[in-house]
């Protein structure tokens, strides 16, 4: 599966751009601010139905301009499949395939499986739990409907039971059968979503440290560990149990809502010891292994967009990266950067068919 055309409009600064790629690796060269993290981020968009890095699609239209639109063809296993995403200011996004509207966006995650590094991943190890869940999330719902859904059903029955407890007053008649309702909606849906998520992370973490061990050259010792509250017993129970304390604090203290995952570099976490480098290295690992796991699981390589992969990167750690772009695991590549050289130095390693375009002020014009 590979990307074969794309055509913008008003999409953030990209006012008309229009660009056909090779299957192999594609550079963008340009300044900071010039419009390559766009190009991705349009790119995203038509994986995900959503920016990442934007969860307001009326902010995604250029300045100016009363809408967006994105035009993209892929190959997929053979097939030539067209898409089209567009908003109006004030009207509701249509997403489509082959001219046909979809119902439902959920019924387009998965079928073009997407992997995207840029350096605002790093708030997988800086910021809260909540970050790191919708990574684990967004990996396994890529590539099962079934767990998308039950997440979905989840989150809609905790914002029913934190309504009911957050508007619980002194006459609470009735309240304890209500939550009763919920907590076993909850308890049901949840080991569901834990299942997944303990096999999803069980099947990563080797990946990660093949990965991460290759980019450090096995200078440094890291591990994963997913801690959920279903590790400490019948989630039912701990429901019912601290029913008192969600009442009191408005909200459910217990569940997969609040799952994390413990980044460790030695016996420390990460977060806290770890240099910019070793942070973005762990960053990378986790990346590639999703990127792995997705193609091992779905059948078919995911889009890799690399967002100035190389900023903060120590010699020895930008090195290895370029290595692994030659390997054969990696199908189509989308590459930014302030420097031709270093991706120059990729393309030239990788043995790959690529092209080079420069970006400058939101036009993109292919190098030839």
């Amino acid at each position: 599966m590979y990307l074969k055309h794309i055509n913008l409009l008003n999409y953030k600064n990209l006012r008309q751009v229009e660009l056909e790629f090779v299957p192999g690796i594609n550079c963008f060269v340009g300044l900071n601010g010039s419009g390559k993290t766009n190009l991705l981020d349009a790119i995203y968009y038509m994986s995900f139905c959503k920016s990442y890095f934007n969860p307001v699609d009326s902010q995604l239209i250029c300045h100016g301009e009363d809408f967006f639109m994105i035009q993209a063809a892929y190959d997929i296993r053979g097939q030539e499949e067209e898409f089209y995403a567009g908003l109006k200011r004030s009207k509701k996004k249509q997403f489509k395939r082959n001219k046909k509207e979809y119902q439902r966006l959920s019924d387009h995650i998965g079928l073009i499986p997407l992997v995207m590094i840029s350096p605002g991943d790093e708030g997988l190890i800086t910021d809260g739990s909540e970050h790191r869940r919708k990574f684990i999330d967004g990996v396994i719902s890529q590539l099962s409907r079934t767990y998308l859904q039950a997440l979905l059903r989840y989150n809609r029955c905790l914002a029913q039971r934190n309504a009911l407890i957050k508007h619980a007053g002194s006459n609470n008649l009735g309240l304890e059968s209500q939550l009763e309702v919920w907590d076993e909606q909850l308890a049901i849906l949840g080991n569901a979503i834990f299942q997944e998520r303990s096999r999803f992370i069980g099947e990563l973490e080797p990946v990660f440290l093949r990965y991460y061990q290759y980019i450090s050259d096995s200078r440094e010792s890291v591990s994963i560990q997913y801690d959920s509250h279903h590790h400490k017993g019948d989630i039912r129970e701990q429901l019912i149990k601290n029913r008192n304390r969600d009442l009191a604090l408005g909200y459910t203290t217990k569940g997969v809502h609040r799952d994390d995952l413990e980044l460790m570099l030695g016996d420390n976490p990460v977060r806290r010891v770890g240099s910019q480098g070793q942070k973005k290295s762990f960053v990378m690992a986790l990346k590639l292994a999703q990127y792995e796991f997705i193609a091992g699981h779905c059948g078919a390589a995911p889009l890799l967009l690399l967002d100035d992969m190389f900023d903060k990167l120590d010699d020895l750690r930008a090195g290895k990266l370029i290595e692994l772009m030659g390997n054969n695991i990696f199908k189509q590549v989308f590459i930014t950067d302030t420097q031709r050289t270093r991706l120059v130095e990729i393309v030239e390693k990788a043995g790959k068919d690529y092209c080079f375009f420069n970006v400058s002020e939101g036009s993109i014009i292919s190098d030839l």
